[in-house]
């Protein structure tokens, strides 16, 4: 049996999207996590695995704070004496790399997606030389689609043959089963994630305010937390009729099962769960042509992809969607189940996962 140790910024997020890679790994080796407990820490405990509570700033750049979760990462490594180390996101791949390599730990890092981080000149040259030192070491980088695997390549981060390229992170097909299409008058589009400038929203509200000026026959559900900057605008569209805020749910299958249709215009993505999801449930999607969510649906077939960041083009795919008959929609959404069942299912990216490990695999998941 082996020590694994999972370096990861969200406890929430690790439980959402990882838990079917970490049960089979705790299978047969002593699994033990590092993270922030923002949720479902106590159902990892309550699966027998030990979870150590670990501070990190998700979003900011500060010498001290950062100091200090250096420091607790050295500690954690000459404590827990790990045979592997897994990394989730860009602090943890970054510091956690760089610790690992300097105390000849193997490790084994996760891109989720570039993030704002690549989308800034002297900020992007900065972390491309970060992530150049902590990834000399690196066993292998998983990436989520081959935009970023190729972005990496291009900086001269890794060669492609320390890469794995996965399907994201898989969909549960049984959690997010096919559900009957919603027979209602009014046309539902949904919106699911944070509500910040990067998911598209200037170019969604804008899409959905002259679409409502035309064909009020529909409403556009926002579900999840948004930036401060859009508190007075999405209050406005509510006032209009043009959406309704539902706030952050812990739980979004209903908000999935109650759609004609999901829009995500993201302007970057590393494979966005809310398509898979999405698609999963049987329903049509719109959303952006880049890395991440291009992937996740074949256009005109199970949804629609608009150039990012073009809210005339959104507009006209929203309309185009809105025209069509609940027949339609359905059918594409069927599309879209078909497309998750042959090529995103979570056993088997588990299984491929584990296989890049090299851990073995046992039989059952293959």
């Amino acid at each position: 049996m082996k020590k694994i140790l999972i370096l990861t910024n969200h406890s929430y997020m690790l439980w959402r999207f990882r838990r079917e890679l970490i049960q089979e790994l705790a299978k047969e080796h002593e699994v033990v996590l590092s993270m922030p407990f923002v949720g479902h820490e106590d159902d990892f405990q309550a699966l027998g695995l030990r979870c150590i509570d670990t501070k990190i700033d998700r979003r900011g750049i500060n010498p001290a704070t950062d100091s200090r979760l250096i420091a607790a990462y050295r500690r954690l490594l000459r404590r827990e004496k790990p045979d592997l180390v897994i990394t989730y996101s860009i602090k943890p791949n970054i510091y956690g790399g760089l610790l690992c390599g300097a105390m000849g730990i193997p490790f084994c890092a996760n891109v989720q997606g570039l993030g704002t981080a690549f989308q800034k000149p002297g900020l992007a040259q900065f972390v491309t030389l970060l992530y150049r030192l902590a990834f000399k070491k690196v066993r292998t980088v998983f990436f989520e689609n081959t935009g970023n695997a190729a972005e990496f390549q291009a900086r001269r981060i890794i060669p492609q043959e320390k890469q794995t390229i996965l399907h994201g992170a898989g969909i549960n097909l049984e959690q997010y089963a096919a559900q009957p299409y919603p027979a209602q008058e009014m046309v539902h589009f949904l919106y699911l994630g944070r509500i910040m400038k990067e998911k598209g929203m200037d170019e969604l509200f804008a899409a959905a305010q002259k679409l409502h000026a035309e064909q009020p026959g529909f409403v556009l559900d926002l579900v999840g937390f948004f930036e401060d900057e859009y508190k007075q605008q999405v209050t406005q569209l509510e006032q209009e009729g043009v959406v309704v805020f539902h706030g952050f749910q812990r739980e979004p299958r209903p908000f999935y099962a109650a759609a004609d249709c999901v829009v995500l215009p993201s302007w970057h993505e590393g494979m966005s769960n809310v398509l898979l999801e999405a698609a999963a449930t049987g329903r049509p999607v719109i959303t952006s042509d880049i890395p991440g969510c291009r992937e996740a649906v074949d256009d005109g077939v199970s949804g629609i992809l608009v150039p990012v960041r073009d809210r005339e083009a959104l507009y006209q795919a929203m309309k185009r969607m809105l025209g069509m008959s609940a027949d339609a929609r359905a059918r594409m959404g069927r599309a879209g189940r078909r497309k998750m069942e042959q090529e995103f299912r979570k056993e088997a990216v588990v299984a491929e996962t584990i296989r890049a490990l090299g851990l073995g695999i046992r039989e059952e998941v293959r």
